[in-house]
């Protein structure tokens, strides 16, 4: 079995942005672009620029209040989610929050058919197990692609985000745990059907991440 990798990279320009997907497209499966390492004026040229490879490409837009750095204020983000729908990437990230607070938005995204991967993180802590699964099961009425990504204040965080794995059902989901006591599940989540895992090129955009190489030696990937 061939276990997959998606590199994610914050370039603060458009002709930064297709540089390095060029080269992490040569080493990964798949790359997560965060737009919102950009300025507002210039998402819409980083687009045009790496339009060929979007089937490829993971779009994130992430706000201040989920990590991100996004400058704008909500009603300009979600205009920008909607412009980035329009070029069908290979998954467009949008937050359980977002989808929760605008049901337009939602709803826009559905009538576009647009793959949405809905993501929730918490930066804090891991929560228990029975939260775990009720965040999942209200993820999933927006998109069978789920995205759960907590933080490992010990090893037992690590097995608990495992552990959703078996409850999983028919979603497709991405979970493991943040920070230096997370990173094994990082590695583990593919052995348990993860569709693939974050890496870096080498300077890594969160915490606990591998970069690709390490993850290739890990599992004998072989691209």
């Amino acid at each position: 079995m061939k276990y997959k990798t998606c590199v994610s990279i914050a370039e603060t320009t458009p002709n930064k942005i297709k540089q390095t997907l060029k080269i992490a497209l040569k080493k990964s499966d798949y790359v997560e672009v965060r737009f919102d390492f950009l300025k507002i004026e210039q998402i819409p040229s980083a687009l045009e620029l790496i339009k060929k490879d979007l089937n490829k490409v993971v779009c994130t837009l992430r706000p201040k209040t989920e990590g991100g750095k996004f400058q704008g204020n909500e009603k300009e983000r979600i205009a920008i989610l909607k412009l980035i729908a329009e070029y069908n990437p290979f998954l467009l990230d949008v937050e359980f929050n977002s989808l929760k607070r605008n049901a337009s938005l939602a709803k826009y995204l559905r009538s576009t058919k647009t793959k949405l991967l809905v993501s929730w993180h918490d930066f804090k802590k891991t929560p228990n197990s029975t939260e775990l699964k009720k965040r999942m099961s209200q993820m999933n009425r927006f998109s069978s692609n789920v995205k759960i990504v907590c933080t490992a204040k010990s090893t037992d965080d690590s097995t608990r985000m495992l552990e959703l794995y078996s409850k999983r059902g028919k979603t497709n989901l991405i979970a493991f745990a943040m920070g230096d006591l997370g990173r094994i599940s990082r590695i583990l989540c593919l052995y348990l059907g993860s569709p693939y895992t974050y890496v870096s090129l080498g300077k890594a955009v969160a915490p606990g991440q591998f970069s690709v190489d390490e993850v290739k030696k890990i599992t004998n990937l072989k691209k």
